[in-house]
This record gives structure tokens, C-alpha cells and sequence, in this order.
């Protein structure tokens, strides 16, 4: 098994690929080691001391490092432990993974037709680019013209996600959808 390493625009986190599925849809986001119960995978990235979240994608699996440690010391036992998973045959998740939800949060009101088109420039344009970087963004509210974002995996905490929600995220959604006036992240 060849895994193969990518950086990310958050040098915090880096982006691994083992050549198979990781997820079969959606994806998992893993922001500590207790989140990380329902994931065999996950738990065995988390035994590496250094380690501080982990998230899956389809093909991609994005760790995330304390700041103090180094790549050099860290990638090394994280390659192991991803290696060591698909040698055991385990599941990457312990449910199975079968959650076919879209990952974005469910909005009842008024402001259905204009959430429904938000989430699919989230979708279609959006979503896309940001896996390309090891992570993920998704819907989790829309209240007077503010569309509330979740970032995770390589976006959660990055030096340029401010950038990529106000500079991109914000004028696609501004331009497709005028009722748009803000994008703005939350933390769960």
C-alpha cells in the first residue's frame, strides 16, 4: 500500500490519500480524540501523541497537528497507523459510515427556496474546491441575509479560511442569490 501525502493551505493539516475509499459518501469530521469513538481509523490517528483532529473525506483522510509538534516527527507514526488500518481490515467506521446525510444542517421557514439554493452552490461549486484542500464547508444556518458556515478538516482553523469565506464564498453566494448580504463561520 502507497499512501500519499499533500499539504494544505492550512500547515497545521495535512492531507493523506491511500489510494481507496475512505468514506463511500459524505464525510467525518473528528475535532478531538473522544469525537473520534465511532471510528477505528480515527482512533488509531488519535494514538499518535501530537495528533489534535482528524477528518475523512471519500478518498482523503486530513490530520490536524499541535502546533508545537513537527511534521517530520509526526507523519511517520500517522502513515503507520493509516497503513496498519486498511491491513486489519476493520472498518473505517465502526457504524459502517452509512450516514447519507448531506453533512449541511436542516432549515424549516420561510427562507426555504433561498437555503435550498444555498446548499447547492455549496454542492456543486464550493464543496468541491475545498475537499481538493482536505476539508469541508457546510451549511448550518441562514438568518437575515447571514448565511452561517461549518468548516472542517484542513479549513477549520486555516490562516486563509477568513479569505476563502468573505473573498469567495461570499461574492459567489452574493452573486447567484441577492437575499445573501453576509457569510460568516460558526463552531460546533
Amino acid at each position: 500500500m502507497f499512501i500519499q501525502t499533500e499539504s494544505t493551505p492550512n500547515p497545521a493539516t495535512l492531507k493523506f490519500l491511500p489510494g481507496q475509499t475512505v468514506l463511500d459518501a459524505g464525510t467525518a469530521d473528528f475535532p478531538s480524540a473522544e469525537s473520534a469513538e465511532r471510528s477505528p481509523l480515527a482512533g488509531r490517528i488519535f494514538a499518535v501523541d501530537g495528533v489534535t483532529g482528524v477528518f475523512f473525506g471519500n478518498d482523503f483522510v486530513t490530520v490536524t497537528k499541535a502546533e508545537a509538534n513537527e511534521w517530520d516527527h509526526l507523519k511517520p507514526a500517522i502513515l503507520g497507523a493509516i497503513m496498519e488500518h486498511f491491513q486489519s481490515g476493520q472498518p473505517v467506521m465502526a457504524d459502517d459510515g452509512s450516514d447519507p446525510s448531506s453533512g449541511h444542517a436542516d432549515h424549516d421557514g420561510a427562507d426555504g427556496e433561498i437555503v435550498g439554493q444555498i446548499k447547492e452552490l455549496l454542492d456543486t461549486r464550493v464543496r468541491p474546491a475545498v475537499a481538493q484542500d482536505g476539508g469541508d464547508i457546510t451549511f448550518h444556518g441562514f438568518e437575515r441575509g447571514v448565511v452561517y458556515l461549518h468548516m472542517q478538516g484542513a479549513c477549520a482553523g486555516c490562516p486563509s479560511s477568513t479569505i476563502t469565506l468573505k473573498m469567495g464564498i461570499e461574492n459567489l453566494l452574493r452573486h447567484y442569490i441577492p437575499e445573501v448580504t453576509e457569510v460568516r463561520p460558526v463552531g460546533i
